[in-house]
């Protein structure tokens, strides 16, 4: 990698933190993809959530195993944007573009003791929805959402974790399809 190449990602990186700035600096990591994860990983670090929040959604598209540890530790930042973030980076399937993912055994029992424990409600709604996709393989993911779904304090936490319990509307549609009889 070139040494411009990587001044310019430490720029775009800290821009992420600047409000005018951070749109187009964004733009060009996405766009740089896995040649700039070395140094969005470092941003991972940075003093300002906002940076950590950038980081962490180019490493949702293009993640690498050697986030994973800064992503997790981002877990219980202090900010609820930026665990929101760190969570989907680490659990959500649909936006990566490489196949490194860190495993579901490792990161859904997080994610499912967020449903149950973080102060935030955004937090706690992300999780439900990110545990309920792993309802059928994680043997964390029901008793989790059983618990969110009678206790927790917020409505809409309930409602989603509802969605991925037996009889609610997601529950069926994720079950593991059997193979037809020939």
């Amino acid at each position: 990698m070139k040494e411009h190449d990587l001044a310019s990602y430490r720029r775009d990186v800290n821009w992420l933190g600047v409000a005018h700035r951070a749109g187009e600096a964004l733009q060009r990591l996405m766009a740089a993809g896995s040649a700039a994860t070395d140094v969005v990983r470092e941003g991972l670090q940075h003093d300002n959530p906002a940076v950590r929040v950038g980081c962490c959604k180019v490493l949702d598209h293009f993640m690498d195993e050697a986030a994973v540890p800064a992503l997790i530790a981002n877990l219980t930042h202090p900010d609820e944007e930026v665990r929101c973030w760190a969570m989907h980076a680490l659990a959500c399937d649909k936006c990566k573009q490489g196949s490194c993912r860190p495993g579901e055994a490792e990161v859904i029992p997080i994610a499912a003791r967020m449903l149950l424990e973080d102060d935030s409600r955004r937090v706690r709604q992300s999780a439900a929805g990110l545990v309920g996709e792993s309802v059928h393989r994680s043997q964390a993911a029901l008793p989790a959402l059983q618990h969110a779904y009678l206790h927790d304090p917020s409505p809409i936490v309930r409602k989603i974790a509802g969605w991925y319990l037996p009889g609610g509307p997601r529950y069926k549609t994720l079950a593991p399809k059997l193979p037809r009889k020939k």
